[in-house]
């Protein structure tokens, strides 16, 4: 059975009238040891999606399916339960590695706070903070544990907090665009810590970012995101080889090439729509270039054309 089972998940915000449709019937799965990355433009669902799988959303949202996590469902779990799961067999990377850490403590009082919630005795905080300062690779891990956020580089900021997110050896670990505003080496390094905690443990990553750059070098599988649905899923060599949604191809199509001295970019047309107005028809359908009258009018099925690979469109696979 799958680590992360999800079925059929939709999240809604503002008015029952007139939801806002942030996640729209997901279905997905996790296994053990994989990494997946989760790709998909801004207002995509990709964060809110993490945020429900360990039921850490706003009062505010409503929320339907199923989350299922080694065998347990996550959202009938009551608050003491989920206090127990969050931290020690799920753990999540925040957005920015330049505001997850507080400024006002250095890291070695961070640290032992996360490691004395998480069981590890008053004794032992200092040995077990140098421990895992040196399983991600920093240089004079005492004299960081002294040391205060803004103290140090982002990298740095980042490699604590995977330290800190790995610390109980969990089985899923959610990285939400963990190497923005990094550089392409600090980058290159993040990602070898991510697979190291994989080798070394077995955890699951599902890596949220925009750069495709990063899953391709990563990844053993790919869900893309659009307007709160998954339009397309498979292995990473698939879905890069043979993309099968338009909404993919213009994905890759918009990765930065660089032509005689010049940068071209290949901006996908329209906008993302209005997730308040979304309905029985393909989110993409108002900026795709293949578009047919069935795609404003009914939802696209999954397209299986290989194993694990879905596509959500009535046209998957057609030449554009």
């Amino acid at each position: 059975m799958a680590l992360v089972e999800v079925r059929d998940l939709c999240v809604e915000f503002g008015s029952v009238e007139r939801p806002v449709q942030a996640v729209s019937h997901v279905d997905l799965t996790i296994e053990n040891g994989e990494i997946v990355g989760i790709a998909g433009e801004s207002g995509s669902g990709k964060t809110t999606l993490c945020a429900a799988l360990i039921h850490a959303l706003p009062r505010t949202a409503r929320v339907s399916g199923e989350v299922t996590f080694d065998n347990r469902s996550i959202l009938t779990m009551s608050p003491r339960e989920l206090r127990k799961l969050r931290g020690r067999e799920i753990s999540m990377i925040l957005q920015n590695p330049m505001t997850s850490l507080d400024p006002l403590f250095t890291i070695g009082n961070q640290m032992g706070e996360v490691l004395s919630a998480r069981g590890t005795a008053a004794r032992a905080l200092r040995a077990r903070e140098i421990e895992l300062l040196r399983s991600v690779h920093l240089t004079a891990p005492e004299a960081r544990l002294r040391q205060y956020p803004h103290e140090l580089s982002g990298g740095m900021r980042q490699r604590i907090l995977i330290a800190m997110a790995s610390a109980t050896a969990p089985k899923l670990l959610l990285a939400d665009e963990p190497t923005t505003a990094l550089d392409a080496t600090i980058q290159e390094e993040i990602l070898v810590l991510f697979r190291e905690i994989r080798d070394r443990f077995g955890t699951a990553i599902a890596i949220v970012t925009h750069d495709l750059g990063v899953i391709r070098r990563i990844c053993d599988r790919v869900i893309i995101m659009y307007a709160g649905r998954i339009v397309e899923e498979g292995p990473v060599e698939e879905i890069f080889g043979a993309p099968r949604h338009p909404y993919t191809r213009a994905l890759l199509a918009s990765i930065p090439v660089l032509d005689d001295d010049r940068v071209v970019i290949q901006a996908i047309p329209g906008q993302v729509p209005n997730l308040a107005e979304l309905g029985n028809f393909c989110p993409f359908a108002q900026r795709c270039p293949m578009v047919i009258d069935r795609c404003r009018g009914e939802s696209p099925p999954a397209n299986l054309s290989a194993a694990r690979h879905r596509t959500f469109c009535w046209r998957a696979g057609e030449a554009a």
